[in-house]
């Protein structure tokens, strides 16, 4: 099965930008959809985004829609979250993960058969 370890993540001020990324190993990268979701503390982890397994279709959470982008270089077996107009609310640990279905705009949970090991994000006001 792929794994999967995200970078990227650091300290930031509000407003300003910064791109995650995770690098997958194995041969198998493009056979799914990936993701990616967060979690701050005392929360539940909750979806950002999603894009599909060519790249051709990306789906996003209304909270980050318009600032954050979701990519995919399936050459370099990566995905990557960029993520612009940071809020103090966006602070939380990122997770990169794999999927095999998209469902209505979304991954669920259930989906995924691959998670990273999480990269910390910092906004400050």
């Amino acid at each position: 099965q792929v794994q999967l370890v995200e970078s990227g993540g650091g300290l930031v001020q509000a407003g300003g930008s910064l791109r995650l990324s995770c690098a997958a190993s194995g041969r198998t990268f493009s056979s799914y959809a990936m993701g990616w979701f967060r979690q701050a503390p005392g929360k539940e982890r909750e979806f950002v985004a999603a894009i599909s397994r060519s790249g051709g279709s990306t789906y996003y959470a209304d909270s980050v829609k318009g600032r954050f982008t979701i990519s995919r270089d399936n050459a370099k077996n990566t995905v990557y979250l960029q993520m612009n107009s940071l809020k103090p609310e966006d602070t939380a640990v990122y997770y990169c993960a794999a999927a095999g279905f998209i469902s209505t705009m979304t991954i669920r949970a259930q989906d995924i058969s691959s998670w990273g090991q999480g990269t910390q994000v910092t906004v400050s006001s």
